[in-house]
């Protein structure tokens, strides 16, 4: 037997069975994934669809140097277990000229007021907050400045005098929504 020829011969057997190998592993691997882009396409089909992004606020004039309330858009949530609360204080900040977007139960438990917004220095925080009793301000950094109030079961109670406009620094503040016709004067 001439020399090299053992090794020629295990080649051809060694090529001979990774040809017959080849196209089995290739179908398992295209079938491996085959299946996870099923996978991850039913999954994207089936997961709920993401939260719509918080419009940004317009910038609107303050007549006069003072921010009203018939400008500031409130949340109202009870996290309590006093039935009907978060409504009463709708309809109580909507006597005074808010506009109440949301009046709805939270899964957040809370035992007082909580008034959030996105920073406690801004003035339509502090002209929700001037409405309501012992209540505390929690910050978020929303970008829609909307306001939201948190009711619980020890509920301070609502401040009917409180003035309904803030004196503003600023010609303009940003709030949700368009511009309201008595801001454009």
């Amino acid at each position: 037997m001439p020399r090299g020829a053992g090794r020629k011969g295990k080649a051809k057997v060694l090529g001979r069975v990774l040809r017959t190998l080849r196209t089995p592993l290739t179908l398992l691997v295209l079938l491996g994934i085959l299946i996870y882009g099923a996978y991850w396409g039913w999954t994207n089909v089936v997961a709920p669809p993401p939260p719509p992004q918080p419009k940004p606020c317009v910038t609107q004039k303050v007549a006069g140097g003072k921010l009203k309330t018939s400008q500031v858009t409130v949340h109202i949530l009870n996290g309590g277990k006093v039935r009907g609360l978060a409504g009463t204080v709708a309809q109580e900040m909507r006597a005074k000229g808010f506009k109440t977007s949301q009046v709805d139960n939270t899964e957040e438990a809370v035992t007082t007021t909580v008034i959030v917004g996105a920073s406690k220095n801004n003035p339509e925080v502090k002209l929700v907050l001037s409405f309501f009793k012992k209540a505390k301000v929690r910050e978020d950094k929303r970008s829609d400045r909307s306001v939201t109030v948190l009711v619980g079961d020890k509920y301070a109670g609502f401040n009917t005098k409180a003035k309904t406009s803030i004196t503003v620094k600023a010609k303009t503040v940003c709030l949700p929504g368009t511009p309201t016709p008595s801001a454009l004067n």
